[in-house]
């Protein structure tokens, strides 16, 4: 059985990064399933009850629990959208991980002017931003501002009861 770490927060938090960076990590026998790839990418849907890739994105997992050893899903998944599909296969995993960016909007804005690649205007994040999305996930760990990527990864690498990484091998990481 798998260990689903999941990663969720607002646009421009940092998930992505964090997610890609951590699966470099765990290397072969890892799964990185992204939200927005999965919906913007492969099916082209509009984040909305009901779309598309809630069903992949299930199955996806359902995959990983069967063939990894570590799933990695990363993405904003909005509780009222996703909260059902992503408890029961927090519940089918071995174990499971469970983090939230707690973020302020303005936070995340500035997240996101750090980004080398693609960033996202601040009207579509506005309109994208929703506060304290908790899930009913009494294990879901809350990540505040003050936490950098190297913490974090370190945090996750504890949780897994791995090595945590030193800063050498942190600025090593590509995404």
């Amino acid at each position: 059985m798998a260990t689903i770490i999941l990663i969720r927060g607002n646009s421009g938090s940092g998930k992505t990064t964090v997610a890609k960076k951590l699966h470099q990590l765990l290397g072969s026998k890892s799964l990185l399933v992204s939200q927005d790839y999965i919906r913007r990418n492969m099916l082209h849907v509009k984040d909305k009850p009901g779309n598309l890739a809630i069903n992949l994105i299930d199955s996806i997992i359902q995959y990983g629990i069967q063939n990894c050893n570590y799933i990695i899903v990363e993405g904003i998944f909005v509780k009222s959208i996703y909260e059902n599909m992503l408890l029961n296969n927090l519940q089918r995993s071995n174990k499971s991980l469970s983090y939230y960016y707690d973020l302020s909007f303005e936070e995340t804005i500035r997240r996101n002017n750090t980004k080398k690649l693609k960033k996202f205007s601040k009207v579509s994040m506005k309109n994208w931003f929703v506060p304290h999305d908790f899930l009913e996930n009494k294990n879901e760990k809350i990540i505040n501002e003050g936490i950098t990527q190297f913490q974090m990864l370190n945090i996750i690498l504890s949780d897994l009861d791995l090595n945590k990484l030193d800063i050498n091998t942190f600025n090593k990481l590509k995404i």
